[in-house]
């Protein structure tokens, strides 16, 4: 008995004090052992909401999963830690004042890094875009990849990627190509030369357009003769395809089969042309302006 006895005395040795209560050994390794229960439970609890739930429920966006795992792993750490510290005596309240007034100062600093975690909060609840869309935005143009807390990472058809604050994506217009509907419209300009039939011109589109394989049906093409142009007469032509990947080849196949057709009948684009109007000068002006023979 005298040895756990002297073994509790030991433990319950004051070290040092930083507070009312005075620290011992045992506290401190209850201090260690909180930190360690803490630790391990907000370890756990971020793989239930995102791991297990996620996988149990599908209706809830990973997105989501990840922002709600997150923000209870450090609630869970944050009380842990302020427990385990008031368990040795650790006074928080002169604490808690002070990083209240430097949060104060930072938070004029961090606006930017608030707006865009806050910004990213919204975008992983309400999902205006999600991975997969092809997205336009501050001049970037792009798939999205991953959607995080504080920026998006947009793969772009050069394959180089851009990081966008989520903050552009909240503040400023986002065109989504595919945010409901992945089919997008194919729309260009041909011209003829003045002098073409019209009619037969627009029966030779109509035909490229509507016996291509990837165009759809629903939406009908539509080919207007909308300009007569300073050099041809304008033809511009709007078709959908299924999805947008399917856009610019479809573009290009067109732009082949118009041309062939056009060439098997004659009908000729032409080049952008001017007229030149020579006006005749006075006979007068003419021999004034007519240089002399020194000799």
């Amino acid at each position: 008995m005298e040895i756990w006895t002297a073994i509790w005395d030991a433990f319950n040795t004051p070290l040092f004090s930083l507070g009312a209560d005075p620290v011992t050994p045992l506290s401190l390794v209850v201090l260690i052992l909180i930190f360690a229960v803490t630790w391990f439970v907000a370890g756990r609890v971020r793989w239930v909401l995102e791991d297990h739930i996620g996988n149990r429920v599908e209706d809830i966006p990973e997105g989501v999963l990840h922002v709600i795992g997150n923000l209870a792993r450090y609630t869970i750490i944050f009380l842990g830690s302020f427990i385990g510290l008031r368990s040795v005596g650790f006074q928080l309240d002169a604490v808690l004042v002070v990083f209240g007034a430097l949060g104060v100062g930072m938070g004029f600093g961090l606006q930017n890094i608030a707006n865009n975690f806050v910004s990213g909060v919204i975008l992983l609840v309400e999902r205006p875009i999600k991975v997969g869309d092809v997205v336009s935005v501050a001049g970037e143009l792009g798939t999205v990849e991953r959607v995080g807390i504080r920026a998006t990472t947009l793969r772009k058809f050069d394959q180089t990627q851009a990081i966008v604050p989520n903050g552009e994506l909240i503040s400023t217009v986002v065109n989504n190509w595919t945010l409901d509907d992945r089919r997008v419209r194919v729309d260009f300009v041909v011209g003829v030369a003045y002098g073409s039939d019209t009619r037969l011109v627009e029966r030779l589109i109509r035909e490229a357009v509507t016996e291509h394989e990837l165009v759809l049906d629903d939406p009908e093409p539509r080919i207007f003769f909308f300009e007569f142009g300073d050099s041809s007469l304008n033809f511009r032509v709007l078709a959908y395809v299924a999805d947008i990947s399917e856009r610019f080849s479809t573009l290009s196949d067109l732009h082949f089969t118009i041309d062939e057709s056009f060439r098997e009948h004659d009908v000729e684009i032409p080049f952008p042309q001017r007229d030149l109007h020579v006006r005749s000068i006075d006979s007068d002006v003419s021999l004034r302006h007519t240089p002399t023979d020194p000799s």
